[in-house]
């Protein structure tokens, strides 16, 4: 099961329709797991589930169903994980269902034409920004990296070009000063249930309003690349605590001393001068190439996380060290 709660009001919202609408689901993290679960207790019937194949996770590296397919199985929705969409077969599959619409969140697949067209209403995205900011697969790590204060939900009628399609509704969100990516993510995934619902139910009444998006004011949220959490001393401490808090839970930020990768998981800017790296007191204060960046909850690799004082414990990292 997903961990987001829906509210009541989106639940209680969500009973009452005229009809429930056939559709097929396309998503993969806890992002779309919310979405999906928002769909089955609305009573809008699943046809199928498509997701991303098991991955492996964890240091024994053991194939993990991703979370729309965990919640999928344990509401006995049917579940398919093609690892490709390309083919003449795929396609003819995905046409049988005879869905209403397809809705899609976060799912890590292009869909190619034919599945675009299959659907008698056609195909909803579920995007993490205010289009047509932030297009692509990483909207809400890049949007806490570049500083936004704000963010939001975009339902989007799907097209070939890459998150290009014209705006059904959009929902803005601020962006605190302690979101991390894993919190702003869950916020904008109830969210993002609510606005699907509505829209649903106005393309079900045939009163969608697209409007095109300005393509000259978009920006693109590439993937997150493991090396980028590495944490460049040399860069200002507001920027290094923003990449904290964007690659929080996944893929994490880390230093590297005495042979050992230390993932750091909080920190907090504060004054301080120095070379970058060079550790400025015994509470793990970090010069950085403007400011100084306090590390405040660490972890070696194999161990819990904790506290600094409680980690400086058992691994010593005095004054004048340099990271």
């Amino acid at each position: 099961m997903p961990g987001a709660v829906l509210s009541p009001e989106l639940v209680e919202g969500s009973k009452g329709r005229e009809s429930p609408l056939d559709l097929v689901f396309m998503g993969t993290p806890e992002f779309a797991a919310t979405i999906l679960q928002a769909l089955v207790e609305a009573g809008h019937r699943i046809l199928a589930v498509y997701t991303q194949p098991p991955r492996p996770a964890g240091r024994g590296r053991r194939l993990v169903a991703s979370p729309v397919e965990a919640f999928a199985e344990g509401s006995g929705l049917a579940v398919k994980r093609p690892a490709s969409l390309k083919s003449e077969e795929a396609a003819a599959e995905f046409a049988a269902l005879h869905a209403d619409a397809a809705v899609v969140a976060a799912y890590g697949l292009i869909l190619p034409k034919g599945f675009l067209e299959a659907p008698r209403l056609g195909a909803f995205n579920v995007h993490a920004s205010l289009l047509p900011r932030w297009r692509g697969a990483a909207p809400v790590p890049r949007a806490i990296l570049a500083g936004d204060r704000q963010t939001g939900v975009t339902i989007m009628e799907m097209e070939e070009g890459l998150d290009s399609g014209p705006i059904l509704s959009q929902e803005s969100v601020a962006i605190g000063p302690k979101a991390t990516a894993g919190s702003l993510a869950a916020e904008l995934a109830r969210v993002g249930a609510r606005l699907l619902l509505e829209t649903l139910e106005r393309a079900r009444r045939g009163r969608l309003e697209p409007r095109p998006q300005d393509a000259a004011r978009a920006t693109y949220a590439p993937k997150i690349a493991n090396g980028e959490g590495r944490l460049d001393w040399r860069l200002p401490a507001a920027s290094l605590e923003r990449r904290v808090r964007a690659f929080d839970p996944s893929p994490g930020t880390f230093f590297e001393i005495r042979g050992e990768r230390i993932r750091v998981l909080a920190a907090s800017v504060e004054p301080g001068t120095g070379a970058p790296g060079t550790i400025l007191d015994d509470r793990l204060l970090v010069a950085c190439g403007e400011g100084a960046l306090r590390l405040l909850r660490v972890q070696r690799a194999g161990r819990s996380a904790l506290d600094a004082a409680v980690f400086l414990r058992g691994f010593p990292i005095p004054a004048g060290a340099i990271l």
